[in-house]
C-alpha cells in the first residue's frame, strides 16, 4: 500500500498458480475493508492511467479467464503458466501500460518476462518439490532474480524488495543475501542420459574417454572446489586431488546402469562402450533413462499390447510424472473420460498416468477443456506424447515387433494431426470439408476396432460418380471436391517379385508406385513412408526388414524400386506381408500379402575346392628362359593356388574357372595361359576383358611394360570407349585389353556386313581378327550378376558360338587332308574366368564349356574358399546409426581415426568412400582429429619442405591442402598428373593415408596394411537414392589389404549402417549365387544377334538362349526368373514366351520385322535394328532419333516457307547456267535457321535413352537453372522439349513442369557449356560433361545412319548437311553463327573483324596466303606474347593450325544417265575429281599438326547430292583423307549414283540442276557447294 500511495506499481510473487488468484482476492478484500481499493488500486478515472484502463476494459471482459476480468476490475492482475498465452500476454501489456497497479504472479515471470516494477514482494519461501514429495526453501538464485525485477535501470531510478519468510528462514536468507553463494551442479542427476548421448554421437567410445569428458563439465569444477557436496570425503580429496577416481566411479556407475537398461553395451574388461539401438532412440528423442526402464518392463510383460495398452505405456513415461492430479479437476476428468476417450483408460484418473491418458485422448478428439490447469497440462502432454510415441515406435520396429509398431505409429500420427486413425482421413484437410460430411462418412463406424478400413472406405469414393458421392456425404455440390481431396491422400501401390537366392534368403524386388495427386500445400516438398516386411506366424508378428523411403515432389509420380534380402525358414511359411505406412498422414497405409505357394527354394550347395598341401613350384617349371625372366625379380616359387592349377593352365587348353579371394595371384594365373597360347599358337590373339576402364588401363600399363618390350615385343593394345585403332593395328596385335562393351560391339561384326553405311560404325572394326582369338580372359567374371553382367554374358556366349563356327571351318579344311578332329580342337578359343569365391560355380563352369560331370572332380573348375588367402586378414565390422547418409558418414570420421591409431599407426592405410566430396570431408576430418592430438602431421612420411614444394605443383586445391598433412585423395575428378603424384607418394610411403573412391579397388594396385570401407552405400542416379554396393565390390576393396608382394598381414574395417551390420556379418564370406542379368538387356542382345544374322526365327532365338548363362540359371532357380519349374517343358515354354515378348517389343520400336504368318515367326532386321546393333544403342533410341529428325526436317521446311526462301531459290534455279558459286546463288540455309536447327539436333541428341540415367544430384536442378540463364539456348524450345519428353517411357504431364531436374535437360546444358566454354558451377559437372561428350560422336553417327533411311524425303538434304555442321560445331567448340576465323587459336574477340578490315574475308583466303604474308597479318592481330601450356608461341600455333586445314576443290563434273531396259528405271551418275591440296608446312614442322601439338590421323569430308526443289538427298558418301594424303596432296575420282527420275522432278527449270555439297567434319568455313546442270 505504501508503494501504491507513492504512485508505484507492485509485483507480488507466489509459488503456485492457484496462489496468484488467492493472493489477489485477499488483497482486494483487505483493501475493500479499509476503503483503499478505489483510491489506490483502481486506475479508472485517474489522470495518468485512466486511458490505459479504458483501452483494456473490453479485452478483459471478453477473456475466457473469469479470474483475469474479475481482478482487472480491482486494478490487479494475475500471471502464471496455466493461463492461455493470449491472456498472459494481455496481462503483461496491461501492467506495462499502467492499466493495473498490482500483479500477482509465479516465480517463472522473474526469469521469462522483462516487466518494470518499483516494488516486488516475495510471499513465502516454501516451495513444493515433486521429486522429494515435501516443501523446500526457495532457491537463493530465484530470490536474487525476483529482486532483480525491482527498480530496473531502464525504467526506474530506485527499487524496493520485500521478502516474507518464516522466522527460521530469516537468518538463512539474510546471510545468503549478504554473502555470495556458489552455484552447484545438478548434472549428476542425469549423468546416465548425458553419457548415453555422448556415446551415441561418437564423442565417447570407452571409459577413459568418458572420464576425460566428465572433466570438461561444470560438475567436475564444483567437485574439485566443494567435494563434500558431492559425496567426496576429505581423505579422498587428499588421496586424489584431481578426483579422477571419483569421475571414474561416476561414469562406470552410469555405464552399468545404461548397460542394464540395454541402452549401450559396456564391456567391463576392455572398458569399451558400444552404441545400442535403444540408447540411440532415447538420445534422438530425448527420452530419460527412467522412461526406458519403464518401457522395457512393460513391453516384456505384455508381448501383444492393444491400442489402449500402448496409450497407457506412453503416459507412464517418466516425462509425465510431474503432472499432478488436483481434486478440483476430477469432475471434469470423469466427464472427459466418458465423452472423449474411445480407448480404454488403463489407470485411474487419480494417478498421473490415468490423467495423462484421459487428457491425451481428449486432445486427439479435439474435446473442449474448460479448466485452465487442465488446459496447461493438456498442452504439456500433447507436446511430449508425440515424441515419446515416435521413440516407442522405433524401439518396437527395431526389435521386430510388427503389431506394436504399426499401432504406435498410428497413435503418434494421431497425436500430431489430432485425428483418430479410425476416423475419416479427410479430417486432415481442415477447412475444406463441412462437418456433416464427416458425420455421414463415419456413421457406419463404431470404434477403433475398424482399424484402417476408414482409409479403404475413403478410397472407395473414387469408384462412384461425383453426384453419388455428394448424396452419400449429404453435400450435393461437394462430390467433386471430396473426390479431389481423396485423390490427394498419400497412396502407394505395392507389387513384389520374389526371387529365391539361396535356401535361406529370398530377394524381394518391390515396386512402389505413388497413386496420389501432389499438392504443395498439403504435401510440401517430400512425403515419407515406412515400409517393412512382416510375417503373421507369431502372436505379435515379426519384422524381417524395414526402411524409410521418401517420395519427392521433384520426381513425382515416378515409381521407386527396392531390393530386400529377407530370411527364409524351413519349412517356408505360406506368406509374408509387405506393409507401407505414411509417416505423417493418419490412416494411410497399405498391406500386400506375398504368397510363397509357387516358390521353389534352391538346394543348398557350396562346392568348394580343397587347397592341396603341395610343394610350391619354382618358376623354372616354365621351361623357357624368357618366361622365367618375367617373374625372377618378383618371386622364386608360385603360390599354393598357382601351383595347384599350374598343369591345367600351362600344359592343357582346358577352359578354366578360378574362384579365389582377392590377392590370391589370379593375374599370374591369367599370364600362364597367355604364355601357353603364344608358345603353341604364336599367331593367335589374347583378349583380356576388364570390367572397368581403370582396371583395363592398369593391366595395359603392366603388360605393355612386360610383354611389349624385349624379349617378347608383343603388341598390346587397349580397346575402350576412349581409344580408336585402325584394322591394320588390330590385326597385328597380340594382346587386346578391352572393356566388355567394346568387345561386345566388335564381335558383333565378326561375320562382316554388306550394309553400305556400316563402315561408319565401330562394329565394322571386327571381322577377320575376331576369328583369330585363341584366348579370352575374363577378369572378375562374378560381375556377371551385376548391372553390366548382361554384356559379359552376351560376349562369352557369342565367343563360344564363333569358336564353334571356326572349329567347323577348320574341321572341313582338315578333313580334306584326312586330319583328325583333335587338331581342330586346339584352334577353339580357350576361355579363362577369374572370380572371387562363388556359391554356384558349377553353372558358371558349364556355361563356359567346362565339363562339370562329376562336379567335385571336374577338370578346369577351381572354387576355393574365401578363407584360402595367401595373406591372412583380420576383419572388423562396425555399425553406425542415422537414417541420412551424410550425417552418418560424418560420425564415421572419429572411428576411422581410432582404427588407424589402433591397427596401422605407421603403415599405409586406404580409406574407401563413395564420392569425391566424401574424400575431401574424410581427409579434413582426419586432419582435425590429428590436430586434436597435437600431432597434425602424424601421417606424413617425409620432410615438410619436400611435401610443401611438391604440393605447390598440384592442381586440385583440396589435394594440395591434404597432402601437406600426409593424406592423399584419389578420384576420377583429379588430373592424371595429380593422380600419378598421389600414387607415387603413397607407394613410396611419403604419405600414409589415401582416401579414395571405390573405383580404386578395381583400378590401381596399391599396397595397404589397413583398409577401411567407410560406408557401403553410393548414390544411384537411376533411383535418386543411396543403394548398397554389391558384396563383391566390398570384397574387392578389402582385397587391397595385405597384398602378397607388399605385406605379411592385412586388416579390414567395414563401416556400415547399423541395420546392415548383421547382413555383412553373415554374407561377407557366405557368397550369393551369381544370377544372370541378361533379362535386363534382352532386347539389345536379341537385336544384335538378329542384325548379324545369328537369329532368323523364334526357334533360333530359343536356341540362342540355350547358349547363355541365363538358360542354366532358369533351370536351377526357376522362381527367381519367373518360370513355373525347372523341368524341360516349363523351361521351353518360358523361353518361348520370353522370346515372343522381346521380339514384339523390338517390333514396336522398329528394330525387327516379324512374319507372323510363318509358324516359326520369321525375323528380319531393319535399319533401326542395325543402328541399335552397330552403334551399341538402347533399343528405344533409333526410333526416338527418327521421330526427332523428322520433326526437325518439318521445322526447317516451315521456316523456309515462312520466309519465302524456297520461292526465291526456285526462281534462281530456273535461270539455268553452269555451276555457280555459293556466294552468288546459294542454297545453304540462312544462318538463323541453321543455328536453330543445330540447337534442335543437339537437343535431340540429349533426349535419347542413353542419357536416361545421367546423374542429377540433390539440388542440382537449381544449379541447372542458374547455368541455363548463361547459355545461348537454355533448356531448349518448349515445343521440342514437350515432343521429346512425350516419347519417354512412363511420361506424365507433370514431367515437363520441373524440366531442370530432368537428366536430358542437364545433358543439353552441359553440351552448350562445352561449346561456349562456360564456367561450370561445381567440379562434378566437369566429369559429367566428359561422360556426355564421350558418347556424342557415337550417337551422332547413329543419328546420321538413321537419317539416311529417310533420304528421299523432302528436306533430307538440309538435315544430312546439318549433321556435318553439328560435327564442326562440336569439334571446334564454335557456335554456328560464329565467324570461322575465330577458330584460329589465340584469336581475340575482335580478331575476325580486324582481319576483315585488312582485306581477309574467309579462313580459306588466309590459308592460301604465303606463310610470310600470313605471319605479318596475324602478328598485327594476335597477342604474340601468349603461350600455351607447353610453352609454344601463340603465333606459331596459329600458323601451324592454318597449315593443317585441308583445302579441297572440285573439278570436271560430268552427269550421265543409264536406263535399265528391263525395269525401265533410269540411274544417274555424277563423276568429278576431288582435289586435296598438299601440305603447306615445312619438313621441320610436319609433325606439329594442331593447336595442341598432337597429330590428326586424317580428315573426313561428307559429300551430299540433292535437289533444289524439295531439297531431297539423292546420294551421299564419306571421303577420308589420311595424314599421308594431307602431306602430299591427292586427287580422288568420285562417282555418285542417284535416282534420275527423282533428280529431274526436283531439278527445277532450264533442264534441271542438282546441288553438290562437300562438307568438312572438322573445320568450319571451307565447305563448298555447286549447282550442276543435269543436261
Amino acid at each position: 500500500l505504501d508503494s501504491l500511495q507513492r504512485g508505484y506499481q507492485v509485483m507480488v510473487f507466489v509459488h503456485s498458480r492457484k496462489g496468484t488468484g488467492q493472493t489477489a482476492t485477499a488483497l482486494a478484500e483487505e483493501a475493500t475493508k479499509k476503503g483503499d481499493l478505489e483510491r489506490w488500486f483502481l486506475t479508472i478515472g485517474s489522470e495518468s492511467n485512466g486511458d490505459a484502463h479504458t483501452r483494456y476494459a473490453d479485452k478483459a471482459a471478453k477473456s475466457r479467464n473469469r479470474e483475469l476480468s474479475q481482478h482487472f476490475n480491482n486494478g490487479m492482475g494475475i500471471h502464471h503458466a496455466g493461463m492461455l498465452r493470449n491472456d498472459r500476454k494481455m496481462t503483461e501489456q496491461m501492467f506495462s501500460d499502467g492499466a493495473i497497479k498490482v500483479l500477482c504472479c509465479t516465480a517463472t515471470l522473474a526469469w521469462g518476462i522483462n516487466l518494470p516494477a518499483h516494488t516486488v514482494v516475495i510471499k513465502g519461501t516454501e516451495v513444493y518439490n515433486a521429486e522429494k514429495g515435501c516443501t523446500i526453501d526457495l532457491s537463493i538464485l530465484d530470490v536474487m532474480q525476483i529482486f532483480g525485477r525491482a527498480g530496473r535501470p531502464q525504467f526506474d531510478t530506485s527499487g524496493e524488495a520485500t521478502l516474507i519468510t518464516s522466522h527460521d528462514g530469516l537468518a538463512r536468507y539474510l546471510d545468503r543475501l549478504v554473502r555470495e553463494v556458489p552455484i552447484e551442479s545438478s548434472f549428476i542427476k542425469q549423468l546416465a542420459d548425458h553419457l548415453n548421448a555422448e556415446v551415441v554421437s561418437g564423442t565417447v567410445t570407452n571409459i577413459p574417454e568418458a572420464t576425460e569428458w566428465l572433466a570438461y563439465t561444470y560438475l567436475y569444477v564444483r567437485m574439485c572446489n566443494n567435494p563434500l557436496a558431492y559425496g567426496v570425503s576429505q581423505d579422498q580429496k587428499e588421496d586424489d586431488p584431481m578426483l579422477r577416481g571419483r569421475c571414474l566411479d561416476l561414469v562406470v556407475e552410469a555405464a552399468r546402469r545404461l548397460d542394464d537398461l540395454r541402452m549401450l553395451r559396456y564391456h567391463q574388461e576392455s572398458g569399451n562402450l558400444a552404441v545400442a539401438s535403444l540408447g540411440r532412440v532415447a538420445s534422438h528423442y530425448y527420452i530419460r533413462a527412467e522412461s526406458v526402464a519403464t518401457f522395457n518392463e512393460m513391453l516384456e510383460r505384455n508381448t501383444n499390447p492393444s491400442d489402449a495398452d500402448l496409450c497407457y505405456l506412453i503416459c507412464c513415461a517418466y516425462e509425465f510424472e510431474n503432472v499432478k492430479v488436483r481434486n478440483e479437476e476430477l469432475d471434469e476428468m470423469d466427464s472427459l473420460k466418458k465423452k472423449a476417450c474411445p480407448l480404454v483408460v488403463k489407470a485411474p484418473v487419480e494417478e498421473f498416468s490415468g490423467k495423462c491418458c484421459v487428457l491425451l485422448q481428449a486432445f486427439i478428439s479435439n474435446a473442449r477443456v474448460t479448466s485452465f490447469t487442465l488446459i496447461s497440462d493438456t498442452n504439456y502432454i500433447a507436446s511430449n506424447a508425440g515424441r515419446v510415441a515416435r521413440a516407442l515406435f522405433e524401439i518396437c520396429l527395431k526389435s521386430g515387433k510388427s503389431a506394436a509398431s504399426v499401432k504406435l505409429l498410428r497413435l503418434a500420427k494421431s497425436i500430431d494431426k489430432r485425428v483418430w486413425w479410425f476416423h475419416s482421413p479427410l479430417r486432415q484437410f481442415p477447412g475444406e470439408v463441412q462437418g456433416n460430411v464427416f458425420n455421414a462418412l463415419e456413421s457406419r463406424k463404431i470404434g477403433a476396432e475398424f482399424g484402417y478400413n476408414s482409409y479403404d472406405a475413403a478410397l472407395s469414393l473414387l469408384d462412384m460418380l461425383p453426384q453419388e458421392v455428394g448424396q452419400l456425404c449429404h453435400w450435393k455440390r461437394g462430390g467433386t471436391k471430396v473426390q479431389r481431396l481423396v485423390k490427394m491422400l498419400p497412396r502407394v501401390e505395392i507389387s513384389c517379385n520374389v526371387q529365391p537366392v539361396t535356401s535361406s534368403i529370398l530377394r524381394f524386388r518391390v515396386h512402389l508406385q505413388p497413386l496420389f495427386d501432389w499438392n504443395g500445400r498439403w504435401h510440401g516438398g517430400a512425403q515419407g513412408f515406412w515400409i517393412w516386411v512382416e510375417d503373421s506366424g507369431s502372436v505379435d508378428g515379426r519384422v524381417y526388414h524395414h526402411e524409410y523411403v521418401l517420395f519427392s515432389r521433384r520426381t513425382h509420380p515416378e515409381p521407386m524400386d527396392l531390393e530386400m534380402n529377407i530370411p527364409a525358414f524351413d519349412p517356408l511359411p505360406a506368406q509374408y506381408f509387405i506393409r507401407i505406412v505414411s509417416d505423417s498422414w493418419v490412416g494411410c497405409e497399405t498391406v500386400l500379402p506375398v504368397s510363397f505357394k509357387h516358390i521353389l527354394v534352391p538346394a543348398r550347395k557350396m562346392p568348394f575346392t580343397d587347397l592341396l598341401d603341395l610343394t610350391p613350384l619354382p618358376i623354372t617349371a616354365l621351361n623357357e628362359k624368357k618366361f622365367e625372366q618375367l617373374y625372377s625379380s618378383k618371386f622364386e616359387t608360385f603360390n599354393p593356388i598357382q601351383t595347384q592349377l599350374f598343369h591345367v593352365l600351362y600344359h592343357t587348353d582346358t577352359p578354366v574357372l578360378l574362384g579365389a579371394p582377392t590377392g590370391s595371384g589370379k593375374t599370374i594365373v591369367a599370364e600362364l595361359t597367355l604364355l601357353r597360347m603364344k608358345r603353341n599358337q604364336p599367331k593367335s590373339k589374347c583378349v583380356y576383358i576388364a570390367p572397368l576402364k581403370s582396371l583395363a588401363r592398369e593391366r595395359l600399363k603392366e603388360w605393355r611394360s612386360r610383354f611389349g618390350s624385349p624379349p617378347f615385343n608383343w603388341s598390346v593394345l587397349e580397346l575402350s570407349g576412349d581409344t580408336h585403332h585402325d584394322s591394320r593395328a588390330l590385326n597385328k596385335a597380340d594382346v587386346l585389353v578391352c572393356t566388355p562393351e567394346k568387345w561386345d560391339l566388335i564381335t558383333r561384326g565378326w561375320r562382316g556386313t554388306t550394309d553400305d553405311i556400316s563402315n561408319t560404325s565401330p562394329a565394322s572394326n571386327g571381322k577377320r581378327f575376331v576369328k583369330e582369338v585363341g584366348l579370352l580372359i575374363i577378369d572378375e567374371i562374378h560381375l556377371l550378376g551385376e548391372s553390366r553382367g548382361s554384356v559379359l554374358e552376351a560376349l562369352v556366349s557369342r565367343t563360344r558360338f564363333i569358336s564353334q563356327c571356326v572349329q567347323q571351318e577348320k574341321m572341313s579344311v582338315k578333313n580334306d587332308n584326312s586330319n583328325a578332329v583333335d587338331g581342330s580342337a586346339a584352334e577353339m578359343t580357350r576361355i579363362i574366368g577369374l572370380s572371387t569365391a562363388l556359391a554356384n560355380p558349377t553353372d558358371l563352369a558349364d556355361w563356359m564349356g567346362i565339363n562339370v560331370k562329376g562336379a567335385g572332380t571336374s577338370k578346369g573348375l577351381y572354387n576355393f574358399r574365401p578363407s584360402v588367402r595367401p595373406i591372412p586378414m583380420e576383419v572388423h565390422i562396425q555399425g553406425f546409426p542415422g537414417r541420412h547418409y551424410c550425417p552418418r558418414m560424418a560420425t564415421m570420421n572419429k572411428p576411422c581415426y581410432a582404427a588407424i591409431k589402433e591397427h596401422s599407426p605407421t603403415q599405409p592405410v586406404i580409406i574407401f568412400v563413395s564420392s569425391r566430396r566424401q574424400t575431401r570431408l574424410t581427409a579434413l576430418g582426419l586432419i582435425s582429429y590429428a590436430a586434436g592430438d597435437l600431432n597434425p602431421r602424424v601421417f606424413l612420411g617425409c620432410d615438410d619442405e619436400y611435401i610443401e614444394a611438391l604440393a605447390a605443383t598440384i592442381m586440385d586445391a583440396s589435394l594440395r591442402h591434404t597432402l601437406t598433412f600426409g593424406i592423399g585423395l584419389h578420384h576420377a575428378g583429379l588430373s592424371s598428373k595429380d593422380r600419378d603424384t598421389v600414387e607415387r607418394l603413397f607407394l613410396n610411403g611419403e604419405i600414409k593415408v589415401l582416401v579414395a573412391t571405390a573405383t580404386l579397388a578395381w583400378g590401381v594396385n596399391l599396397p595397404a596394411h589397413l583398409v577401411i570401407v567407410k560406408g557401403t552405400e553410393y548414390f544411384d542416379a537411376k533411383t535418386s537414392r543411396y543403394v548398397d554396393y554389391p558384396v563383391t565390390d566390398v570384397l574387392q576393396m578389402m582385397g587391397r589389404a595385405g597384398r602378397p608382394q607388399f605385406d605379411t598381414e592385412g586388416i579390414a574395417c567395414i563401416m556400415v549402417a547399423e541395420d546392415k551390420k548383421n547382413f555383412y556379418k553373415k554374407f561377407l564370406y557366405d557368397p550369393f549365387p551369381v544370377e544372370s542379368c541378361l533379362a535386363d538387356r534382352m532386347e539389345e542382345n536379341f537385336n544384335a544377334e538378329v542384325a548379324i544374322g545369328t537369329i532368323n526365327s523364334v526357334s533360333e532365338s530359343v536356341g540362342y538362349l540355350t547358349w547363355t548363362y541365363f538358360a542354366r540359371r532358369v533351370k536351377m532357380n526357376p522362381s527367381y526368373y519367373g518360370a513355373k519349374s525347372g523341368n524341360d517343358e516349363d523351361v521351353d515354354a518360358f523361353f518361348l514366351e520370353e522370346v515372343k515378348r522381346i521380339m514384339t517389343r523390338l517390333e514396336e520400336h522398329g528394330c525387327v520385322k516379324l512374319n507372323r504368318e510363318d509358324i516359326d515367326w520369321g525375323i528380319s532386321s531393319t535399319v533401326l535394328g542395325r543402328a541399335t546393333s552397330n552403334f551399341y544403342l538402347n533399343f528405344r533410341t533409333p526410333l526416338q532419333m527418327r521421330s526427332s529428325m523428322r520433326e526437325i526436317r518439318q521445322y526447317i521446311s516451315q521456316r523456309l516457307e515462312s520466309t519465302n526462301i524456297k520461292k526465291e531459290q526456285n526462281t534462281n534455279a530456273g535461270q539455268g547456267g553452269m555451276a555457280q558459286s555459293a556466294k552468288k546463288d546459294s542454297f545453304w540455309l540462312p544462318k538463323n535457321i541453321e543455328s536453330e536447327a543445330v540447337s534442335r539436333i543437339l537437343l535431340a541428341l540429349s533426349w535419347v535413352a542413353e542419357f536416361d540415367e545421367h546423374p542429377v544430384r540433390h539440388n542440382e536442378e537449381e544449379l541447372n537453372a542458374s547455368l541455363s540463364d548463361s547459355l545461348p539456348w537454355g533448356p531448349g524450345p518448349k515445343d521440342a522439349l514437350t515432343s521429346f519428353a512425350r516419347r519417354q517411357e512412363n511420361y506424365s504431364q507433370d514431367d515437363h513442369q520441373d524440366v531442370m531436374a530432368d537428366p536430358h535437360t542437364k545433358c543439353f546444358l552441359l553440351i552448350q557449356a562445352y561449346l561456349v566454354r562456360a564456367k561450370l558451377p561445381i567440379s562434378d559437372y566437369i566429369n559429367d560433361t566428359k561422360s556426355v561428350m564421350d558418347q556424342i560422336p557415337r550417337i551422332l553417327a547413329a543419328m546420321q545412319y538413321v537419317t539416311l533411311g529417310d533420304a528421299h524425303s523432302s528436306g533430307s538434304l538440309d538435315v544430312f548437311c546439318l549433321l556435318a555442321k553439328v560435327r564442326q560445331v562440336l569439334d571446334r567448340r564454335s557456335m554456328v553463327d560464329e565467324d570461322p576465323l575465330n577458330q584460329i587459336p589465340f584469336m581475340p574477340k575482335d580478331g575476325a573483324r580486324r582481319l576483315k578490315s585488312r582485306g581477309t574475308e574467309s579462313i580459306g583466303e588466309l590459308c592460301r596466303m604465303g606463310r610470310s604474308d600470313a605471319t605479318k597479318l596475324l602478328r598485327g592481330v594476335l597477342n604474340t606474347r601468349e603461350k600455351d601450356s607447353n610453352g609454344g608461341s601463340s603465333l606459331n600455333i596459329a600458323l601451324n593450325f592454318l597449315d593443317m586445314i585441308p583445302l579441297i576443290s572440285m573439278e570436271r563434273p560430268l552427269v550421265t544417265c543409264e536406263a535399265d531396259k528391263v525395269t525401265g528405271k533410269s540411274t544417274g551418275y555424277l563423276k568429278f575429281d576431288l582435289l586435296l591440296e598438299g601440305s603447306r608446312r615445312t619438313q621441320k614442322r610436319r609433325r606439329k599438326e594442331t593447336d595442341n601439338g598432337k597429330g590428326i590421323p586424317g580428315t573426313n569430308f561428307m559429300v551430299a547430292l540433292g535437289c533444289p526443289v524439295g531439297r531431297c538427298l539423292l546420294a551421299n558418301k564419306t571421303v577420308h583423307f589420311s595424314a599421308a594424303d594431307s602431306e602430299q596432296g591427292i586427287k580422288k575420282n568420285m562417282e555418285l549414283k542417284f535416282d534420275w527420275n527423282m533428280a529431274n522432278a526436283g531439278g527445277g527449270n532450264d533442264g534441271g540442276h542438282i546441288i553438290l555439297r562437300i562438307l568438312c567434319e572438322d573445320i568450319k568455313g571451307i565447305d563448298i557447294e555447286s549447282l550442276i546442270p543435269l543436261r
